[in-house]
């Protein structure tokens, strides 16, 4: 699905992503994990082309994207991210904040074809169309979390980046998301980048792992091998930072 290939990105000539490549196969979950500043968020922003990449390749489903017109391989590849309130317009009605990716990519035929599959999008997330006509402001850290989340399926992507998207939430409400995160992979067949400070968590997630430090993969390999049998230094003690049940 997913293939970076010596992917290097700078910033006023300071190197944040470091000849990074990694492959995510269809269907499966890969975590990244590491520190802050270790170059995580860059890294997912820069598969999406949201950064300017310094040299490299991405590629979509064999394509080539990074000598491409992005606009077109967009609606494919969704980011949701830490902080829902702060990437949704607060004076949008939920129903605006949905329908906007519909309306930009020519989706929908009619407003009442719009109507319906912002609906669909509410209770395929697990919020009730009641809430269409209501503001981001008027919802719970973890109700924002499923806006953010059905705005970025309007499109039918077929991939998602999850960047730090349960961390800020409590922890009833963090089973719940990643619940669903896991639900909506296996009804929809999605592929997954999930970036994350918290082991345990991208344990419970993900297929496979890369360790990322100071721009680096220091790590990489499937989720077992990571957790368990880890052989950087790095990794061992992101390992000893969390409290990981010894069974597979």
């Amino acid at each position: 699905m997913i293939k970076v290939k010596n992917l290097i990105v700078k910033f006023k000539n300071f190197t944040v992503i470091n000849d990074i490549s990694l492959e995510i196969p269809k269907g499966t979950t890969l975590g990244l994990v590491g520190e802050s500043g270790s170059g995580k968020t860059t890294l997912g922003r820069s598969i999406l082309l949201l950064n300017n990449i310094t040299s490299g390749q991405i590629f979509y489903k064999g394509t080539e994207i990074t000598t491409k017109n992005i606009h077109r391989f967009r609606p494919h590849m969704q980011m949701v991210f830490q902080d829902p309130y702060s990437s949704i317009d607060p004076k949008m009605k939920i129903e605006n904040v949905i329908a906007e990716p519909l309306i930009i990519n020519k989706i929908c035929k009619s407003k009442s074809d719009r109507t319906y599959q912002v609906h669909k999008l509410l209770n395929l997330t697990g919020l009730d169309t009641c809430h269409a006509s209501r503001y981001i402001s008027d919802f719970s850290g973890g109700q924002r979390q499923r806006i953010a989340i059905a705005r970025a399926l309007a499109t039918s992507p077929d991939f998602i980046i999850w960047d730090e998207a349960v961390s800020a939430l409590d922890v009833s409400v963090k089973a719940q998301i990643i619940n669903l995160i896991m639900e909506l992979q296996r009804e929809l067949g999605l592929t997954y980048l999930f970036i994350s400070h918290d082991m345990a968590v991208v344990r419970h997630v993900c297929t496979d792992i890369a360790v990322l430090y100071k721009g680096t993969i220091a790590e990489y390999g499937t989720c077992s091998q990571i957790c368990f049998s880890p052989r950087n230094d790095y990794t061992k003690k992101l390992i000893a930072s969390v409290m990981i049940p010894k069974h597979t």
